[in-house]
């Protein structure tokens, strides 16, 4: 972190806010005195024009009611010599309008010109005057000086006060009253300006006190942040600031404890996620990724960088189903398919809310497995149950018809009755096959079928089996054997790989073309026996060739059960094979037949020959 420069630390800011507090200070003050100055001087001002006024207006009255001979100067003249007198300082304009005729007797301004004299006057105030005898006055400014004027007309009525005999109008300056308050002013702007300088020298001297441990301070947090927190900062006094220092230090022991357990959590929390097998994704309270185990990057396909910061519903495609992510909390588990174009993908999310002291929702915890084996065994077990039931209830239902076609009658039938009971009797046979079948099936799956391994050569052994099917074969098919000339040596229980043997050729030669050839190929291939059929038969498209192995999976059903077959024959030759830790397979085209293909472990040949 670099150095705060002067300007930028907390010294300069004090020193201001001294400044600040001191300048408001002085002009709170002097707001008011002026104030209240200016207010003063203006009271005086006023009450000085009004006591002038009214001494002219009680000698323009003793003018009127004068008696005058002749030789007397006029009432013009003696009025005229009062106002010149009276006009002087701060009054820059006197007339006086006589009640009769309106107009000017006499008149003074600062410009000694008597221009308005006899002339008519029509002023506001002086018409009140005369007419209601209103004593009225305004401040208004002087458009050639811009100086403040006091304007304004007083009557002046008889020594009875029943009539008006003449009107005052004057016009009064105020520039000397404004000149004092400016020379205040000036005064005070020369304190404030020697107040503010001390104030700052004096503010720095304060604010380096503060700022010093202040600084200390700010270096120690700056060692804290980077892990050390084996100093400490100095206490220099008892004060607020003393008493910071030792609740920092504190702070720094507390943080030193709480960083080593924090740390140790983590830790855990880091190798709980990391060993979960489960996927865990943490969002905040607007569903945005705030945290992801690796499980979870590896279901979902993406990294925790990718994804950070983005919605979960986007992440997790739960657009169909959530149109806001509080409504996960009702949900509660979901299952998301993130299905790929030649893989599937099943995901379990489970949610979970996050609550923070105040009980409050603060976020999501989505916890996602992989569930497509177990949806697919799911619906494997549906599909497996849907088959046995439909397998059972078609001969079920054949024999039924039958035997009640025999009970209206039939069986005195002699033609018909024969038929009638060899097909029901057909129907019993396949329906026990499918039973047995099953029954092995069943054993299978729980492991319960022992198997009676021993040492056979199997180019021998595969000859045999051969051998039985070509002896009962038809003369429609041909057999053609390339089995391996050297001795090959397997540990199978020959009673289940003969059942595998049967069950491949029977199908071999069910679904062979008059004409057609079966081959038999026996061949090693890494240590492990490669075992073929191949018919010449039709065959069957490429994306049904991988399911002619699971249970019930018929390419032409009306086809096989006219064969007489189960549709379990292939499954069970699968966990057989797969039992002895082989595999089973098969190759097809429309048109030109099927291969099946298994595997066996070989015996090695050394510990053969040590034997």
């Amino acid at each position: 972190m670099k150095k705060v420069g002067f300007f930028q630390s907390v010294r300069l800011k004090l020193t201001i806010v001294y400044i600040l507090l001191l300048l408001l200070g002085i002009q709170v003050i002097g707001s008011y005195f002026l104030g209240e100055l200016e207010q003063r001087l203006e009271e005086n001002f006023n009450e000085s024009i009004d006591g002038r006024l009214r001494s002219l207006a009680y000698s323009v009255q003793n003018s009127y009611e004068t008696d005058r001979s002749d030789s007397d100067t006029s009432l013009e003249d003696d009025i005229q010599e009062l106002i010149d007198d009276f006009g002087q300082g701060d009054i820059q304009k006197v007339q006086v309008i006589d009640y009769s005729n309106r107009r000017v007797i006499a008149t003074y301004n600062s410009g000694l010109t008597r221009e308005d004299v006899g002339k008519k006057t029509n002023h506001s105030m002086v018409t009140s005057a005369l007419l209601y005898k209103n004593s009225d006055w305004e401040w208004k400014l002087d458009p050639n000086t811009e100086n403040r004027l006091r304007v304004g007309a007083r009557p002046v009525e008889s020594s009875d006060q029943e009539e008006v005999l003449a009107a005052i109008y004057y016009e009064a300056d105020v520039s000397g009253v404004t000149s004092q308050l400016q020379q205040i002013n000036n005064i005070f702007a020369r304190g404030t300006i020697l107040a503010i300088t001390v104030t700052a020298l004096l503010g720095i001297l304060v604010a380096r006190t503060i700022t010093k441990p202040l600084s200390e301070m700010r270096r120690q947090a700056q060692i804290m942040a980077t892990g050390d927190f084996s100093q400490k900062v100095s206490v220099h006094g008892n004060d607020e600031i003393g008493q910071l220092g030792v609740t920092f230090n504190d702070l720094n022991d507390k943080l030193k404890q709480s960083q080593a357990t924090t740390e140790g959590e983590r830790r855990k929390l880091s190798s709980v996620l990391s060993n979960m097998s489960d996927g865990v994704i943490a969002t905040d309270r607007l569903g945005a990724i705030t945290l992801m185990n690796a499980p979870a990057s590896k279901l979902i396909g993406q990294s925790f960088e990718e994804v950070q910061g983005q919605s979960l519903i986007d992440i997790l495609d739960l657009t169909d189903q959530v149109s806001e992510i509080g409504d996960v909390e009702s949900i509660g588990s979901i299952i998301v398919d993130l299905s790929g174009d030649d893989q599937p993908l099943l995901l379990k999310a489970n949610f979970s809310v996050v609550q923070d002291e105040n009980d409050e929702m603060d976020g999501f915890i989505t916890v996602i497995s992989d569930v497509t084996e177990q949806e697919k065994v799911e619906q494997e077990r549906r599909e497996f149950v849907s088959n046995v039931s439909h397998e059972l209830r078609t001969p079920l239902t054949t024999m039924r018809s039958y035997l009640e076609a025999l009970t209206d009658g039939a069986w005195e039938d002699k033609e018909i009755a024969p038929r009638f009971l060899d097909v029901t009797q057909n129907e019993t046979d396949r329906m026990i096959r499918l039973v047995n079948d099953l029954l092995q099936l069943s054993k299978m799956d729980r492991k319960d079928t022992g198997l009676f391994k021993e040492k056979v050569e199997f180019i021998e052994y595969f000859s045999h089996v051969i051998d039985r099917f070509e002896m009962n074969r038809d003369e429609k098919n041909t057999f053609n054997r390339e089995l391996s000339a050297q001795n090959l040596y397997v540990w199978i229980d020959q009673d289940k790989i003969t059942q595998v043997l049967d069950n491949i050729i029977s199908n071999a030669i069910k679904y062979s073309p008059e004409g057609g050839t079966i081959t038999f190929k026996a061949e090693t291939l890494k240590k492990q026996l490669l075992v073929s059929v191949s018919d010449q038969g039709m065959g069957m498209p490429s994306d049904t060739v991988d399911k002619i192995f699971d249970r019930f999976y018929r390419v032409d059903k009306a086809r096989s059960r006219e064969m007489g077959g189960t549709g379990l024959g292939l499954a069970i030759a699968r966990e057989i094979i797969e039992s002895h830790h082989g595999q089973i397979w098969a190759n097809s085209q429309e048109g030109k037949g099927t291969t099946v293909f298994f595997t066996l472990p070989l015996i090695n040949q050394k510990r053969r020959k040590r034997k």
